[in-house]
């Protein structure tokens, strides 16, 4: 079967992410392939035939789709160098 995946905001404002067997496992190799060299992967409509195909059907009545993404690594080093503020803790 053909990897399913599909990123949808529901009404609440919830992210979620569905996926089937396929999809599942697409996703992690993508995950664990990122590196300092290979550092993203897109998310596409699978028609655009990209790193990672994405459905545009909603699950259920009031999801918004989203079609279009990118996963990004970002090693601490890098963020320590170029983005310090993520890395500092949050005030209670």
């Amino acid at each position: 079967m053909k990897p399913r995946i599909t990123i949808t905001t529901g009404p609440t404002g919830f992210l979620e992410i569905l996926v089937n067997e396929a999809g599942r496992d697409l996703l992690v190799k993508e995950l664990q392939g990122l590196s300092e060299t290979r550092d993203h992967f897109h998310l596409d409509p699978e028609e655009f035939e990209v790193d990672v195909p994405t459905q545009s059907i909603p699950y259920r009545d009031g999801d918004v789709v989203h079609a279009y993404g990118k996963v990004l690594f970002r090693p601490d080093a890098w963020d320590a160098e170029h983005f310090p503020h993520v890395l500092a803790p949050k005030d209670p």
